[in-house]
């Protein structure tokens, strides 16, 4: 059994300015503001409230990484991020309990360069595992 502490939840929005506003509404502070990950076509803004830090996730463009999920799930939470100290490892090991990575890990601009993969499970969906460094 796999013990990873959760970094945070993705949540996908399709209009990001009127997202964050209603997570205002509730409680949450801006952590670091919108900014742009060229390389998978999305805008990200992360918010905390308590101990839950959440990443809103925006595409900017058709083609990125997650329209698709957008146009068929809607705004809705699509994922929860865990920490590793070796994705390596970690990857391995999610392989090993039916976890397919989706692509290659890469690093994560919005969280300072870290390497970051996306995995699929066909009984709970997508996580994403962050390398703490």
């Amino acid at each position: 059994m796999l013990d990873l502490a959760v970094h945070h939840l993705g949540y996908l929005v399709k209009k990001k300015d009127a997202a964050k506003a209603a997570f205002e509404a509730l409680g949450y502070a801006e952590t670091q503001p919108w900014g742009r990950d060229e390389s998978r076509g999305i805008d990200i803004c992360f918010m905390k409230k308590n101990d839950l830090l959440v990443e809103l996730v925006c595409p900017y463009r058709d083609d990125s990484d997650v329209s698709g999920l957008l146009k068929k799930m809607k705004n809705t939470p699509y994922h929860i991020c865990y920490e590793t100290a070796s994705i390596e490892a970690t990857s391995e090991e999610l392989r090993s309990l039916g976890f397919l990575p989706i692509k290659e890990t890469a690093p994560a601009p919005m969280l300072g360069g870290r390497n970051v993969i996306f995995f699929l499970h066909p009984a709970m969906g997508m996580i994403e595992l962050v390398e703490t460094r």
